[in-house]
């Protein structure tokens, strides 16, 4: 799930009715041991709402010794300067309105503390049965540095997928597994020119 995509489930979110409930809803998903690899979970909330579900879901973890269930609570955002009134000002702005990421094992413990925490409005998900991200969508959503591969080698031919050279292809110069960067030369004004990319901006064609 790109930044496009959560953008665009922003629009279905706003004017969901906060709905709390003392079950499950009635579907089943996969659930989590302890000894599983916590994942990365999207849920919805009202605007405006992020970074007060963050909180108060940090310090039900807290409160209640879940560290070993619910592992990381975050609102990704930015800084950018705005101007206002001639006045330059350092602000940091979310990247995904109406969504906080949770890392955590999925249980009918961590479903019901998540689902419950005021403010949320359900998983993100086929009828809110939550879905976890792939690694390639939480290293691009920049939630984590996770590690993927990627099986391209010098000499293939590749296509830019995201960036300032999206749609753009080129062949590989080089591939540094240790950093996850990968070099491409592509044509540019008349030339090639040489860049250097993230391992999930490419793609082998």
């Amino acid at each position: 799930m790109e930044k496009d995509n959560i953008n665009n489930l922003e629009e279905q979110n706003k004017d969901v009715p906060e709905e709390k409930s003392s079950r499950l809803d009635e579907f089943t998903f996969i659930k989590q041991e302890k000894t599983d690899t916590p994942k990365w979970y999207v849920v919805y909330t009202y605007s405006g709402y992020e970074d007060k579900v963050m909180t108060n879901l940090k310090k039900t973890v807290v409160n209640n010794g879940l560290e070993d269930l619910i592992y990381d609570v975050q609102v990704p955002k930015e800084e950018t300067i705005e101007v206002r009134n001639g006045n330059r000002k350092r602000v940091q702005k979310k990247l995904y309105p109406g969504y906080v990421m949770v890392k955590m094992l999925l249980t009918d413990q961590t479903w019901y503390i998540v689902r419950n925490t005021r403010g949320v409005t359900g998983f993100v998900g086929p009828g809110s049965k939550p879905i976890p991200l792939t690694d390639v969508e939480i290293r691009t959503m920049g939630i984590e540095d996770v590690r993927i591969s990627l099986n391209v080698s010098v000499g293939q031919e590749v296509i830019i997928v995201s960036g300032p050279f999206e749609n753009f292809t080129g062949k590989v110069t080089e591939v540094n597994a240790e950093q996850q960067k990968v070099k491409v030369t592509i044509p540019m004004f008349g030339r090639d020119t040489q860049v250097e990319l993230d391992f999930v901006q490419v793609k082998g064609v």
